[in-house]
């Protein structure tokens, strides 16, 4: 594996490759990685001839200089565990790398970015996901990125930017990898507390009271939605957050018919976690 500091080498790097039709495959990431992480690799390895995975810390996606600063970084472990999967370049840019002295663009989605994490986060986290994605995408020139549905309201809003923008780039989404009980995988893990860490698996236990309910039969979304709650405050958790929302525009819904996603944001401590579940329900079932 061979790690790149600078778009110029990169470019260069993935020249011969491009030429000769072979497919490139890119996982964006943060670093600090996890089995979440690794799964994105594999996937990317299996799938691809060339593998490439980003590590930058975006600070324009961060409305808190003190959340940016505390973001985990071990970018030696990061580079041990990309190069035993098999990764091919390690593109570890520097800030200024990416933003060079008068950046002044941004990429910006209207409506996905105005709901749950960007009610709470402001809009201006997904401008920097977005502006970020967007430079990955024109860096490396990848035929497939691959993205993680722990974060599901960010792939849509990635999926709706290189739609209307053309980017050629196939977006797969991968299942969310869980700690043995239930946690997601999160780089923001490791700052929770003994305390919270246990308190932290009820965040899956609410969602999967909510699609228990509605494979039940329930498809009032405030019924399904107040059996998350339940299992949420029976373990002393406040939640920012708990909705069932139309699974493609995250939009209110009056009825759980089809694709719907219950989503959920959850301080716990000083950690603030995200995490969310796609509900099938059959279509055509006769409302009251």
């Amino acid at each position: 594996m061979k790690v790149i500091r600078t778009v110029a080498e990169l470019r260069a790097e993935l020249l011969e490759p491009r030429r000769a039709g072979r497919r490139i495959g890119l996982v964006p990431t943060m670093g600090s990685f996890h089995a979440g992480h690794l799964s994105l690799m594999r996937r990317a390895r299996q799938d691809c001839d060339v593998v490439v995975v980003s590590l930058f810390v975006n600070p324009t996606q961060f409305n808190d200089a003190a959340d940016l600063d505390a973001y985990p970084r071990d970018p030696e472990r990061d580079a041990v565990l990309a190069a035993d999967i098999g990764v091919d370049y390690l593109f570890a840019p520097a800030v200024e790398e990416v933003y060079p002295p008068g950046f002044a663009t941004t990429v910006s989605v209207v409506g996905l970015t105005e709901t749950l994490e960007g009610a709470y986060r402001g809009r201006a986290h997904f401008d920097g996901v977005a502006t970020v994605v967007t430079k990955l995408f024109n860096m490396v020139g990848p035929d497939v990125a691959y993205f993680g549905q722990k974060d599901a309201q960010q792939a849509l809003v990635i999926r709706r930017f290189v739609r209307d923008l053309d980017i050629p780039v196939a977006i797969d989404v991968c299942p969310t990898v869980r700690e043995p009980d239930g946690l997601a995988m999160s780089s923001r893990n490791v700052h929770l507390s003994p305390a919270d860490r246990v308190r932290a698996a009820a965040l899956h236990r609410a969602l999967s009271a909510a699609r228990e309910a509605v494979s039940r039969g329930e498809r009032d979304p405030n019924a399904a939605r107040e059996r998350a709650l339940t299992e949420l405050t029976s373990d002393g958790i406040e939640p920012e957050y708990v909705e069932l929302v139309s699974a493609d525009e995250l939009a209110p819904i009056e009825w759980i018919d089809g694709d719907v996603l219950a989503v959920l944001a959850a301080p716990l401590g000083g950690t603030r976690l995200i995490d969310n579940e796609p509900i099938q329900a059959p279509n055509g079932d006769r409302r009251p």
